[in-house]
């Protein structure tokens, strides 16, 4: 007899992108942010004591959520904060999904989706893009599909495409459970989906400070909806999910408005960039929206390939042996440097001028 429930023991493990140990390696696969967080979350790190240490932290972390609150416009019990945005997407799973239950989601898209499914003993309803050229578009049985949980990437991972709100209004007022709309690359983005929280009970927008924040070593994330569907997560969340440290980081990165948004500017910039000098070496790509791009390699040439030798020149991208990706590299958009040192190599392997 398996010591684990049969599900789990026949289910593939979700696989988290390289972090390799060595710093002096260009790290454009996970889609950090390359600046560093604001200024103030290391004043507010070095302002902890040992007596915040010494206690639990505030369970529903307060002085963040009145924070988002007021960045977001809306009251803080609209806000659900977690051990990084991963966390909110086990909190849905675990309050609306049961066994047998099915999920719906998007083909590609975060691979954790599928994952978390299968944890849950939930059927999978997927849902493929359907893919033109550089064109990624909704299929048309998302407005009509039945299920407990719809899951939306937008922007989407690992595409960088982004749904019109209209769409996504349209998909909301017919669906049946709860949409959870992934806004963790929104921050580099035009438009959210904030307004449909207001107008729909059943959608949660998911936040992460590890894109746009520069705090992906905090693992912290959040949730906003309407304070009735919170209130359900609450009774299945761990006792204190996010500790001291990462409250008084994430609440004094997301004041600094201000600074994020430079930063956000500054990788739009470089995404722009990245994207022309990739298309002058024959790549193709959709138009993205987050802070990076995915890119397919020119005619005859193998994309594992360029993974590895990239990565023994000591730059690290993404590369997915998954169906519809293996022909595509993701790449994050790092600092102007790291950025011209990958387009330097990257000219190289493919032997263009």
């Amino acid at each position: 007899m398996s010591l684990v429930r049969d599900n789990i023991d026949k289910m593939a493990g979700y696989v988290p992108g390289e972090q390799p140990g060595d710093i002096s390696v260009i790290k454009l696969n996970t889609n950090e942010n390359p600046y560093p967080p604001s200024p103030r979350v290391l004043e507010a790190l070095q302002k902890i004591t040992a007596e915040q240490l010494r206690r639990y932290p505030s369970p529903d972390a307060r002085a963040f959520r009145e924070a988002a609150a007021r960045v977001h416009g809306v009251s803080p019990d609209m806000i659900l904060c977690t051990n990084g945005g991963d966390e909110l997407l086990s909190l849905v799973f675990r309050a609306c999904v049961g066994d047998g239950d099915d999920v719906a989601f998007l083909d590609p898209s975060y691979s954790l989706y599928p994952v978390l499914a299968a944890m849950q003993d939930a059927g999978k309803i997927i849902l493929p893009y359907r893919i033109t050229g550089t064109q990624w578009e909704f299929p048309p049985e998302i407005f009509s599909v039945k299920a407990r949980l719809l899951l939306i990437v937008n922007p989407n991972a690992p595409s960088g495409t982004l749904a019109d709100m209209p769409t996504l209004a349209r998909i909301i007022q017919y669906f049946p459970g709860v949409v959870l709309i992934d806004e963790a690359y929104v921050d580099f983005a035009p438009a959210s989906a904030l307004e449909l929280v207001n107008k729909y009970a059943n959608v949660i927008l998911l936040r992460s400070m590890s894109k746009g924040y520069g705090l992906a070593g905090m693992r912290f994330g959040y949730g906003i909806a309407q304070a009735s569907l919170l209130n359900q997560l609450h009774k299945v969340r761990d006792s204190y999910p996010c500790d001291a440290v990462a409250i008084a980081a994430a609440t004094a990165a997301i004041t600094d408005q201000a600074y994020a948004a430079g930063t956000w500017e500054k990788i739009k910039a470089q995404r722009a960039l990245v994207s022309a000098a990739l298309r002058a070496m024959g790549f193709t790509l959709p138009e993205s929206f987050s802070n990076f791009v995915l890119a397919q390699v020119p005619a005859g040439v193998n994309a594992q390939d360029v993974y590895q030798q990239l990565k023994k020149g000591n730059i690290l991208v993404r590369y997915f042996n998954l169906p519809g990706l293996t022909d595509k590299l993701r790449i994050t958009i790092g600092t102007a440097e790291q950025n011209a040192a990958l387009l330097a190599m990257l000219k190289t392997v493919l032997a263009v001028p």
